[in-house]
């Protein structure tokens, strides 16, 4: 795969899941209006894990597939509610995720 193949170059290759959904045009439109949105997590969540990342070196990691929020906890965000779309609601796994959410 791309991980291996481009290594040597310096570059790594990983994907990004988020945990649950997230709160996007899509879920609103498409997978359940208000409620699904309201169980959902902001965008931002996904911007700051790949902030995350992108800020390390290359050479760290490659080959993986990561989730936000493990992403986010590794360099000591544990408290994710600020990322929940609405506070106390339930939060919907995302659909290509067996796991239930956790966070």
């Amino acid at each position: 795969g791309f991980a291996a193949e481009l290594e040597t170059d310096g570059i790594a290759s990983n994907t990004l899941w988020p945990r649950t959904i997230i709160a996007t045009a899509a879920v609103q439109n498409l997978l359940g209006g208000d409620e699904a949105t309201a169980r959902s997590r902001k965008p931002e969540i996904m911007g700051d894990a790949a902030h995350a990342i992108l800020s390390r070196a290359p050479t760290e990691r490659t080959g993986q597939t990561l989730i936000d929020d493990e992403v986010l906890e590794e360099i000591g965000i544990a408290d994710l509610s600020a990322y929940q779309y609405h506070e106390g609601a339930d939060l919907q796994t995302d659909i290509f995720l067996d796991a239930a959410p956790s966070r």
